[in-house]
C-alpha cells in the first residue's frame, strides 16, 4: 500500500468496488440513483441499500406478474410504475421468513428472517430510492410513501458495569480462566490485548476506527491521537495516563515484531504479522468479555457504549459526549444515555423523606 494512502481510502476503495459490483446486479437505471446520492450519505449507507434494493427486485422478479417475463437487468425505470404499496407491503411481509439456496448447496435451502430493525432499514432504501426518481418527476407515483415504517423499539444500553470493567483488565492481565490452548497465544498478545481493551473503554472509539490508527497518528506529548471518523473528517481523541501506560507497554513489546511489507505503520498487529482486521478484534473481544458475564453479549460497541455511560456519569455533559463518540445528531446521543437520568429521577423519588420514620 503506498505511504500515501490511508488504511480508511483504502477501505473505501474496497467497499467502492463492491458498491460498483451489486449495482452492476441491478437494473441499469439504479446507478443513477446511487451517483444522485452519493454527496448525502456514506459508502456504506450505499452499499447497504444496494442490497437492499438487490432483494426487493429479485422479490418483484419472482412475485409480480408485471415482472415475471423480464431478467432483472431488463427492468425499466417506468416499470416502477406498476408497483403499488401493496407490493411493498407484501414484500415487507416477506422478510419476516423467507428462503434461499445455498450457493455452495444449491440443493440445501437457506432460513432467513427480519425482525422491525431490518425491515424498517429496507423500506428505508426503497423510500429514498423512488422518492429520488419521483421528485425528478421521472416516475408518476410514489407507492413507498404510504406504507408504514415498522415500529422500531429502542434497545436497552448492555454495558459493563465498573466491577466487570475491573475483573476484564485483571484477566487480560493475569491470564486467568483462559483455556491452555488461550494461553499459549495470550502471552504473545497480553499487551495488545490490554491496549485495545483500555482504548475501548477509555475514548469510546469505534473498532473500524481502532483498527485503522497507525504508530504515527500517536502522540504521547499530549495524551492523543488522530482518528479518521465516519464520513472521513479527522479528530483528536485523548487519552488517560493509564492508556498511556498500556500503549507504551505493547509498543515495547511491538518492536520485536517485523511487520509484514505495508503494515510497518500499523498500530495494532495481529499474529500474522498485519493490521488486524474489524473481525478478529471482535473476536478477541468476545473471548475475554465472555469470562466476565455471560448474560451480557459483549462487542465492541458495547464497549463503547460502556465509556459513554461513564463519561454521562461523570460529566452530566451530554454534549460532551455527543462530541467524544462522533454522533452528528445530540439527539442520537440523548436517546442512548436518557436512561440514566431515569435512574438519576427515580433516585430523587426516594431521598425526600416525608415523615421521619
Amino acid at each position: 500500500m503506498p505511504s500515501d494512502i490511508t488504511y480508511q481510502d483504502e477501505l473505501n476503495q474496497e467497499r467502492t468496488l463492491r458498491l460498483r459490483q451489486i449495482v452492476n446486479s441491478l437494473p441499469n437505471f439504479c446507478k443513477e440513483y446511487f451517483i444522485g446520492i452519493e454527496p448525502t450519505t456514506s459508502i456504506r449507507t450505499r452499499i447497504a441499500y444496494a442490497y437492499d434494493l438487490s432483494m426487493f427486485f429479485e422479490y418483484l422478479h419472482e412475485n409480480n406478474p408485471c415482472f415475471k417475463q423480464k431478467s432483472i437487468s431488463s427492468i425499466k425505470l417506468d416499470d416502477l410504475d406498476s408497483v403499488d404499496s401493496s407490493d411493498i407491503e407484501s414484500f415487507m411481509e416477506h422478510l419476516n421468513f423467507y428462503l434461499k439456496p445455498d450457493k455452495d448447496n444449491p440443493d440445501h435451502m437457506l432460513q432467513f428472517s427480519n425482525k422491525n430493525r431490518g425491515k424498517a432499514r429496507k423500506l428505508s432504501a426503497i423510500r429514498s430510492f423512488y422518492k429520488f426518481y419521483y421528485k425528478r418527476k421521472k416516475i408518476k407515483t410514489n407507492p413507498a410513501s404510504f406504507v408504514d415504517m415498522p415500529k422500531v423499539h429502542e434497545k436497552p444500553i448492555i454495558r459493563l458495569e465498573v466491577d466487570e470493567v475491573a475483573k476484564l483488565l485483571d484477566i487480560v492481565e493475569s491470564g486467568r480462566k483462559l483455556s491452555p490452548i488461550q494461553l499459549k497465544y495470550q502471552k504473545f498478545t497480553r499487551s495488545r490485548d490490554m491496549a485495545i481493551l483500555s482504548l475501548f473503554l477509555g475514548t469510546g472509539i469505534r473498532v473500524s476506527e481502532l483498527v485503522g490508527i497507525n504508530i504515527s497518528d500517536l502522540d504521547f506529548d499530549v495524551n492523543g491521537f488522530k482518528v479518521t471518523r465516519k464520513g472521513g473528517n479527522q479528530v483528536v481523541l485523548y487519552f488517560s495516563d493509564e492508556v498511556k501506560k498500556s500503549i507504551k507497554d505493547y509498543l515495547n513489546d511491538r518492536k520485536a515484531i517485523q511487520p509484514i511489507a505495508g503494515n510497518e505503520d500499523a498500530l495494532f498487529l495481529s499474529l500474522q504479522r498485519k493490521r488486524m482486521s474489524v473481525r478478529s478484534v471482535e473476536t478477541m473481544v468476545k473471548k475475554y468479555t465472555s469470562l466476565v458475564t455471560s448474560i451480557k453479549k459483549i462487542s465492541p460497541h458495547k464497549l463503547r457504549s460502556t465509556y459513554g455511560t461513564n463519561l454521562y456519569r461523570e460529566t452530566g455533559d451530554i454534549y460532551l459526549v455527543a462530541d467524544v463518540l462522533g454522533h452528528k445528531d445530540v439527539n442520537t446521543t440523548r436517546k442512548y444515555y436518557a436512561a440514566i437520568d431515569d435512574d438519576k429521577r427515580r433516585m430523587a423519588g426516594k431521598v425526600v423523606k416525608l415523615r421521619d420514620e
